[in-house]
């Protein structure tokens, strides 16, 4: 699976997987699928290795019947918002993690695993404790982690550009801001220029009040 095809949509009939059930998934309206996929066909092999064999016995018919049925019932979806993994046949499990939590990714295959293009990506978030989510038995591990690196790095980039916008309209309102006090300390410093002292009004009433008294004497 080449790197291009990832960022598609998941397509029916790959070969490998099984068509991906997804009527389990919620998404909000501006999320988008860029790649989803159940494990890897060939990972069924070492449970027909040792399940086919024990079948005469009966034994084995459960452990073939099991795996097959995981296979069926295991969703994994990446968005451009996140990880999602829905596993279980009876019961149904489904992790969600965002972008915005993931710490660490990495893959890993098996001899066998390699040798068949199967293997795991391994996701990890800042504050847990180890593994917090698991891709197993996926076709081309080393893809999806790159598409999951991408997608990553892409939200880490919209989310600066939203950081430099909010900057940029501070970086306004604070000029405003400093124009409007700027123009009411101007209209301040006139008011204060053009308006008299009240010492020196006292200053006139005080020698007026002699001139008057000597009239009346």
């Amino acid at each position: 699976m080449s790197s291009q095809s990832l960022q598609e949509e998941p397509k029916s009939g790959t070969g490998v997987t099984a068509d991906p059930d997804l009527d389990w998934l919620s998404i909000e309206d501006d999320e988008e699928i860029r790649w989803a996929s159940t494990p890897h066909k060939y990972s069924l092999v070492p449970a027909l290795v040792v399940g086919v064999p024990l079948s005469l016995v009966l034994v084995g018919i459960p452990i073939v019947v099991a795996s097959y049925l995981q296979y069926k019932n295991t969703n994994y979806v990446v968005t451009n918002k996140g990880l999602y993994s829905k596993r279980g046949i009876l019961s149904r499990d489904v992790k969600q993690i965002g972008f915005e939590k993931v710490q660490n990714i990495s893959y890993s295959q098996s001899a066998v695993g390699s040798s068949l293009g199967y293997g795991s990506v391994e996701v990890s978030t800042a504050g847990g404790s180890g593994v917090e989510l698991q891709f197993r038995s996926i076709p081309d591990p080393a893809s999806v982690q790159e598409l999951i690196a991408r997608a990553i790095d892409a939200r880490q980039r919209d989310g600066a550009d939203g950081d430099g916008d909010a900057d940029d309209v501070l970086a306004e309102i604070l000029v405003e801001l400093r124009a409007i006090r700027s123009a009411v300390t101007g209209e301040e410093a006139r008011i204060d220029a053009e308006t008299p002292t009240a010492t020196g009004e006292d200053a006139g009433s005080e020698r007026s009040a002699p001139e008057g008294a000597h009239e009346d004497r």
